[in-house]
């Protein structure tokens, strides 16, 4: 049976989603899976909640691309892994790329659908802004994975994972960490979303973000924006939906006064479900949208809410 590398990140101490799906995808194509689960903390185990059961995470002070790449690459090496799958994470774009040069392997990144012909690995991903895809395979092993975020489900299989803990050594680094700052964004991570509430230029302001934030909390999504509302300073760039911001796959995307530019289009039209709200009924987002309604924003948004209330007691 050939073997995979599953590559996932403790964030708060937990598993995130993204490293879930890379293994439930893996294991469903039939690969005798182990997991590196990267970051501090005692959350590793979770990994077994889709059926791995053996796992090493790798703890460091700072998070070092270089030395985790060098460190997989061994490790591949050693086990005799024929694939290394991950989430197309910030995380996953630093190292995939090292990882695959180090090895000598192909790397097919940010795909939408993977599958095996034969004992090739086939993948698809989107291009030109969502307008066309492109068909890669894997013509030679080890080869390096990522996975778009939410495109791929959990399979729970309950298993107990046996971690052995790896203090990694990041000194003989070329380049340094020297300092992370994480922004005061998303409750909810975009990228992590399964439902993402983004505003535009048709809000006219920025006063109006806190009230898609109270909507987004009430149903339990992430607050997003386009590039439009960024720019114009009405919301931190760590909201910014697009082709120069985040790339989410969210199940449900409400489009709340968003034209539907080109470059926003290809950072969230992979969304299962599109509800654009705009009153120009011309506006191109309405082309992509699965629901859409032409109305004003700053009726049709309070009431929407209203209505979640009710229907909440």
């Amino acid at each position: 049976m050939a073997k995979a590398l599953i590559i996932a990140e403790l964030k708060n101490g937990k598993i995130v989603k993204n490293g879930l799906e890379a293994g439930s995808k893996a294991k469903a194509l039939g690969f005798d899976c182990i997991a590196v689960v990267l970051g501090n903390g005692d959350g590793a185990a979770g990994i077994g909640e889709i059926g791995i059961t053996e796992v090493i995470q790798y703890e460091y002070d700072m998070y070092n691309g270089e030395s985790i790449a060098a460190t997989i690459s061994e490790l591949v090496k050693d086990k005799g892994i024929d694939s290394i799958i991950m989430a197309n994470s910030w995380t996953g774009k630093d190292i995939s790329g090292r990882i695959a040069a180090a090895l000598d392997g192909p790397a097919l990144t940010d795909l939408v659908e993977l599958t095996l012909d034969g004992d090739r690995l086939v993948g698809k991903k989107p291009i030109y802004a969502g307008k066309a895809f492109v068909n890669y395979a894997a013509k030679k092993s080890p080869a390096v994975i990522t996975l778009r975020a939410n495109t791929f489900p959990v399979v729970s299989s309950p298993s107990d994972a046996k971690v052995e803990k790896i203090k990694m050594d990041v000194s003989g680094a070329k380049a340094t960490l020297k300092e992370f700052k994480e922004t005061q964004g998303n409750k909810v991570s975009l990228t992590e979303a399964s439902i993402i509430i983004s505003g535009g230029r048709g809000v006219k302001g920025p006063e109006y973000f806190p009230k898609l934030q109270e909507l987004a909390d009430l149903i339990g999504g992430a607050l997003g924006a386009s590039r439009a509302a960024v720019d114009a300073g009405w919301i931190d760039h760590s909201h910014q939906v697009g082709q120069t911001g985040k790339t989410v796959s969210p199940t449900l995307y409400i489009a709340v006064g968003i034209s539907g530019a080109i470059q926003h289009l290809a950072g969230m039209g992979s969304s299962k479900y599109i509800v654009a709200i705009n009153k120009d009924k011309e506006a191109p987002i309405f082309k992509v949208a699965t629901y859409g309604v032409v109305e004003d924003l700053f009726d049709f948004v309070p009431a929407f809410k209203s209505e979640i209330e009710k229907s909440r007691g």
